[in-house]
């Protein structure tokens, strides 16, 4: 997993943890949703040939970076579309956890 994906798992995790209000079922399906968005990122980025470049690019460096913003926008766009799943998994425990703290 790369540094930028891992500092976005943290980040969502401290904000979750960090703020009172995140019972909040719009918060948490928000949060379920970006940690789906990073997991398909990696999948995205790592299924990459590093050596093929995309669309022929052959690895330079305006090409990397439009690959990486592609990429990026394809999984945040799969995830809010319903992704793999896992958004709407990880949403139902972490409300399931929400509702038991809260009793």
């Amino acid at each position: 997993m790369s540094p930028i994906g891992m500092s976005g798992i943290r980040e969502i995790a401290r904000s979750a943890s960090a703020i009172p209000s995140a019972t909040n079922p719009t918060k948490i399906q928000d949060a379920a949703e970006q940690f789906e968005a990073l997991l398909i990122g990696q999948l995205l980025h790592s299924a990459k040939d590093k050596d093929a470049g995309w669309l022929g690019s052959a690895g330079d460096g305006s090409g990397d970076c439009a690959t990486d913003f592609a990429e990026q926008q394809l999984a945040v766009t799969m995830a809010h579309q319903g992704g793999l799943g896992l958004a709407k998994l990880i949403f139902s425990g972490l409300e399931r956890e929400s509702r038991k703290s809260s009793l």
